[in-house]
């Protein structure tokens, strides 16, 4: 029986290829948090009196981001709160809001849930069941930051955490350089912050943790997560670019630790050559910060209601 290289210990729960480690369950669920805790720190995220908000999907990356964003709270570093988002997808989403909600009452957090259809008066099934849509994923994620944003002003939250993974910041990277699409690029990191006060800066603790050990994590700790997966992401861009990228791994098990850290070191001169000085205003429809007449999710809604 193979023996955990760290304490010794024999049932090793994970063996990881990039490094060569074997580890048991504690050394593990060790490993993972003094992680966060090293991203935390390295990217300076935190300060003595945040209120932090999470977007709670329920799913095993926001749960996790959570659990060890709690320590936090415990040793009476930050406050936290949480939003989740209802985008209506029938059959789906309703567990993972269950769950969430579980999980903030646990922990005694200041918890919402904010549907699509009362913010926009139209939900994610409603929207793929017309013809002509721009796919799920466009719609979702605009409309998922509006909502997450303005929770994060109705909270008074100084910095809004989202669970994004080292596999969704590889993923970000290749598709965005694949379409040629600079702007964005430019935009991804550890910390999204705007000229805009009524932006709220975002943070992402977990970007340089593997998505398959946040599961285990979860597994580990004896964490409740939603594990379905959602149904529209089977036909995106993402979900092609994440099948190539599984497939590279198997024999280059290190391709998203440097894709990530070559991205990072180039990051400031992309976002010096890409990225464009916006003056923002306000949106003419629903008030939000706009660099044009109307916001992304207006645009949107406005397209739809034709």
């Amino acid at each position: 029986m193979e023996s955990c290289t760290k304490c010794g210990k024999p049932n090793v729960v994970i063996k990881r290829k990039a490094s060569g480690q074997a580890l048991c369950k504690d050394c593990f669920i060790e490993s993972i948090e003094k992680k966060v805790i090293h991203t935390i720190k390295k990217e300076k995220f935190l300060e003595k009196g945040d209120k932090v908000l999470v977007a709670l999907s329920g799913g095993k990356d926001s749960v996790v981001l959570l659990n060890i964003l709690y320590s936090y709270v415990e040793r009476h570093f930050i406050e936290l709160c949480a939003v989740t988002i209802d985008e209506g997808i029938k059959g789906y989403r309703e567990e993972g809001v269950e769950i969430a909600k579980a999980h903030a009452e646990r922990l005694g957090i200041p918890h919402k849930v904010v549907s699509f259809k009362e913010s926009f008066g139209i939900d994610l099934d409603e929207i793929m069941s017309r013809e002509g849509h721009r796919g799920s994923c466009t719609y979702c994620g605009v409309f998922r930051r509006w909502i997450i944003n303005r929770a994060a002003r109705d909270f008074g939250a100084t910095k809004i955490a989202t669970g994004h993974n080292l596999d969704d910041e590889v993923q970000a990277i290749m598709m965005n350089y694949l379409e040629g699409n600079t702007e964005n690029l430019a935009k991804i990191g550890p910390k999204t912050e705007s000229e805009s006060e009524m932006f709220t800066v975002k943070i992402k603790p977990l970007r340089e943790v593997p998505e398959k050990e946040i599961g285990l994590y979860a597994l580990a700790k004896g964490l409740d997560i939603h594990l379905a997966g959602c149904p529209y992401a089977q036909e995106s861009f993402r979900m092609e670019i994440s099948n190539i990228l599984k497939d590279l791994s198997k024999d280059h098990p290190t391709i998203m630790y440097s894709t990530l850290r070559g991205f990072d070191k180039i990051r400031p001169y992309v976002k010096e050559g890409f990225t464009h000085d916006y003056k923002f205003d306000r949106c003419e429809i629903c008030g939000e910060p706009s660099s044009n007449r109307l916001c992304r999710a207006c645009t949107f809604l406005e397209e739809l209601s034709k």
